[in-house]
């Protein structure tokens, strides 16, 4: 029955793959643009700004979702098979991503991370392993600029001087939400300089903008939260007499309203790391995403004293 079943589902799989690469052909045959398939939506936003118009870009997650768990489909294994190349993070923080590269070796995958020296986790079983988030500094996201730039030159010869200016009008915009930053941040006393959130999404943010990092759990998911975790937290919170802390959107922010709660500082709101927003949202687009978290943290850090939630 085993042998049955697993002859069953490579049947299915080759002819899903036969399906899609027929509909991946026709699609390439309307359009004449190769497809990009990002693994999350805001490195789908940074592909669009360097392709421009010449190649079409997808997310494999949609707007809203938890990517470091996410569990695709089939639906998502299918679309991948329409791609020419397939755009991840890395540093393990998208694992299941191998399931696309797997389901046909011969897409391409760009690895956005590769070459970069990341920051590590200090804490627990973590310790030592690479924190994901490298997007989330606006000097790490050049580089991303540069990986994508070179990605398409090879995937689209012919486009190469349009993906290099519109590279260089990204990159110049990421170094004027740079210089905004260090303004903004720099108006807040040193003692209140903490970013308080549900995850350790911030850490290069945080390295490159002088800032201190306090979090209920260091990568992955709210599931790793546990008592102690909590009470240390709320004795950080306590102790540096911060006004306001923060949680995530594409996680529960029910225990740091907890900590809020127990340790006299207010819920400041939600930010956005993982995901961007949907359109009519306040991050719809990295840049937006930056500039919305940033103006939350400082009106949330620059309240005369901490209030209750």
């Amino acid at each position: 029955m085993l042998r049955i079943g697993a002859g069953l589902t490579l049947v299915l799989l080759a002819l899903i793959s036969s399906g899609c690469r027929q509909g991946a052909n026709q699609d390439q045959a309307n359009t004449g643009k190769p497809v990009v398939l990002t693994t999350f939506t805001v490195l789908a936003d940074l592909a669009r700004n360097v392709a421009g118009d010449r190649l079409t870009v997808r997310s494999i997650v949609k707007p809203g979702s938890e990517i470091h768990g996410y569990q695709p489909t089939p639906s998502d294994i299918e679309r991948a098979s329409d791609a020419d190349l397939i755009v991840e993070n890395g540093l393990g923080l998208e694992l299941w991503a191998r399931k696309f590269t797997a389901s046909d070796g011969n897409i391409p995958t760009l690895t956005l991370s590769d070459g970069m020296e990341p920051l590590l986790i200090e804490e627990d079983a973590y310790a030592g392993k690479p924190n994901p988030h490298a997007w989330m500094s606006p000097q790490r996201t050049m580089a991303y600029v540069d990986r994508l730039e070179q990605a398409f030159r090879e995937l689209d010869p012919a486009g190469a001087d349009e993906f290099a200016t519109n590279a260089s009008s990204y990159k110049q915009k990421l170094n004027q939400l740079d210089q905004e930053l260090r303004a903004a941040l720099a108006t807040l006393p040193k003692k209140r300089r903490v970013l308080v959130s549900c995850e350790g999404a911030f850490t290069y943010l945080a390295s490159d903008y002088g800032l201190d990092e306090a979090y209920l759990w260091p990568v992955n998911a709210e599931s790793q939260v546990t008592p102690k975790r909590m009470a240390r937290l709320i004795n950080t919170v306590r102790d540096r007499q911060i006004p306001a802390i923060f949680c995530e959107s594409t996680v529960s922010d029910k225990n740091q309203r907890q900590v809020a709660a127990e340790s006299g500082a207010r819920f400041g709101g939600t930010f956005y790391v993982d995901s961007l927003s949907t359109e009519d949202g306040p991050a719809s687009s990295l840049l937006k995403l930056q500039r919305h978290n940033v103006d939350l943290l400082i009106r949330g850090l620059s309240a005369n004293q901490a209030v209750g939630n």
